[in-house]
């Protein structure tokens, strides 16, 4: 599965919200000004193409629904960061994460605390 674009991306959060979903519908989840009907078109051809998502045909329309769990989605793409801008190092992310991001030490400690459980979890 290839990088989607960000206004594909966009696009792909609000059908993982809907779960499933028509060409209306997901227009309707645009703020104003919306973007034309032939741009989402484009966008959902795309990934279509990119094996992202699928659809059903319902009469004469087409019910768009994911093929990718947000989850690995993301997942794939922090590893791909990881692995291209920190030389697959994580300590190198998270030293950048925690001093380049503006987390409380509220954040920080809640951090702390998952890694500490997944310390314990392994």
């Amino acid at each position: 599965m290839s990088k989607l674009s960000k206004s594909e991306e966009e696009l792909m959060n609000m059908l993982w919200k809907r779960k499933k979903a028509f060409m209306k519908d997901l227009l309707d989840d645009y703020a104003d000004p919306k973007p034309a009907t032939t741009t989402v078109a484009t966008l959902l051809k795309r990934m279509i193409d990119k094996g992202c998502i699928s659809y059903t045909t319902v009469g004469r329309s087409r019910r768009y629904y994911p093929l990718v769990k947000k989850k690995d989605y993301f997942s794939k793409q922090v590893n791909g960061l990881i692995k291209n801008f920190f030389n697959g190092s994580a300590s190198q992310f998270a030293s950048f994460f925690t001093q380049e991001t503006d987390l409380s030490k509220s954040e920080l400690e809640d951090l702390k605390k998952l890694i500490d459980e997944e310390i314990k979890r392994k």
